[in-house]
């Protein structure tokens, strides 16, 4: 069977799509920083992560620029994933500051921490109570303090969503979401240039972070055929970007700017279209070991596509297998090109990504055979595109295991 990038899908014309941010975009559009911060306020806080923007002498030209534009700054630093208690520790440090714009510059760690920074600011109250699914249940009324995102990694994509992760590692471990949709960040500044000093194992984890995202929300259940749209642009740039960034060409800032742009979409479709069962396991494996998210997306994408295709062969679901298959043909760079063939390259295209770019088995974490029952069992199919029973989610963990 021939397949073509029009041949999936019917378009399903009644869609909702949330706001994004004013998008800054492009290679050196990090200069533009004062500028656009003094646009929403003159007393900002900033965070960052806990050295390599210092260390590049980054965020020396940072707040000198603020000075420029006579913006008094506050700084912070954030080493680790927002917990409950590092967000109400922040809060509770600047309440008093009378802060106008809080100004998040980091992978997505930082980025999530700024954005409920930001929105708990007005309140000065316990973010844990705002938390979906542990907290006391109370409704955030979405007012919030204005809020920009400048992602120093290609993968999270949370300068384009609308909640921010928090979470607590151990036996009672959760991550959950702060989440309204106020809380978009008013402006994205995505400057590639930012993204060139990670380290290749940073890149090479974010950027199948990034790509899990991208074809998590296009074989959604949820997808339409503007994130469809969005996603496939993002992948038809990624293809053949990430071992080079990661390996031979770190320093080009094409392939970084391919990589950015991905991650960036990849924020748009997941906040629109949803995302499926790699993003379920990560929730639950995240709540109890000390794993980057990344990592584990990138480790699993390869175990949950080649069991969705087995699935969803059996129940010949031809309309989701074509989706597959046209990330598929993508990767091979053909069209028209046999479904059979399409789909073996998507699974082992990204089999050699994995391998290539050493991305390490959960057992390196801790996680071992007794663990994989209580995970399979709270984890949610989200919106994977065929429902997998706690066996098949057993078999993907016990892939990379």
């Amino acid at each position: 069977m021939k397949l073509t990038y029009s041949d999936h899908r019917e378009l399903a014309y009644k869609f909702q799509f949330a706001k994004t941010p004013h998008i800054y975009f492009g290679a050196g559009s990090f200069n533009e920083i004062g500028k656009i911060t003094k646009r929403y306020g003159t007393s900002v806080l900033v965070l960052t992560g806990g050295s390599s923007l210092k260390t590049s002498g980054r965020l020396a030209a940072l707040l000198s620029t603020l000075d420029a534009h006579s913006i008094k700054h506050y700084h912070t630093t954030i080493d680790t994933e927002p917990s409950p208690e590092l967000v109400d520790e922040v809060v509770r440090a600047f309440k008093e500051k009378a802060i106008e714009v809080v100004l998040a510059i980091g992978g997505g760690s930082v980025l999530d921490a700024g954005k409920a920074a930001s929105a708990m600011l007005p309140t000065g109250e316990p973010v844990f109570d705002y938390l979906e699914g542990v907290g006391s249940g109370v409704v955030h009324s979405g007012v919030k303090v204005p809020f920009i995102a400048v992602p120093t990694t290609a993968g999270t994509g949370s300068e384009a969503t609308k909640n921010a992760v928090i979470s607590r590692v151990g036996v009672n471990g959760f991550k959950k979401s702060l989440r309204h949709d106020n809380f978009v960040p008013d402006a994205a500044i995505v400057d590639p240039e930012l993204t060139i000093t990670c380290p290749s194992s940073v890149t090479a984890a974010c950027g199948l972070d990034a790509f899990t995202q991208l074809i998590e929300s296009y074989v959604s259940t949820k997808a339409s055929p503007m994130t469809d749209g969005l996603a496939l642009s993002a992948l038809a740039l990624f293809k053949d970007k990430l071992v080079a960034a990661c390996t031979t060409a770190a320093n080009d800032i094409g392939l970084r700017t391919a990589l950015s742009y991905a991650s960036l979409m990849s924020g748009i479709t997941l906040a629109n279209a949803g995302l499926g069962v790699v993003h379920g396991l990560s929730s639950v494996i995240s709540a109890y070991f000390n794993i980057p998210h990344g990592v584990i997306c990138g480790t699993l994408i390869g175990a949950a596509t080649k069991v969705n295709i087995q699935r969803l062969t059996e129940k010949n679901d031809m309309v989701n297998l074509k989706k597959f298959a046209t990330v598929g043909a993508l990767l091979i760079d053909e069209d028209p090109v046999e479904m059979d063939i399409a789909l073996k390259r998507l699974i082992y295209k990204i089999d050699e990504w994995i391998s290539v770019l050493q991305l390490p088995l959960l057992s390196t974490y801790g996680l071992k055979t007794e663990h994989l029952e209580m995970i399979a069992a709270q984890t949610s199919n989200k919106e994977n595109p065929v429902s997998l029973t706690k066996t098949d989610i057993i078999d993907i963990l016990k892939q990379r295991l």
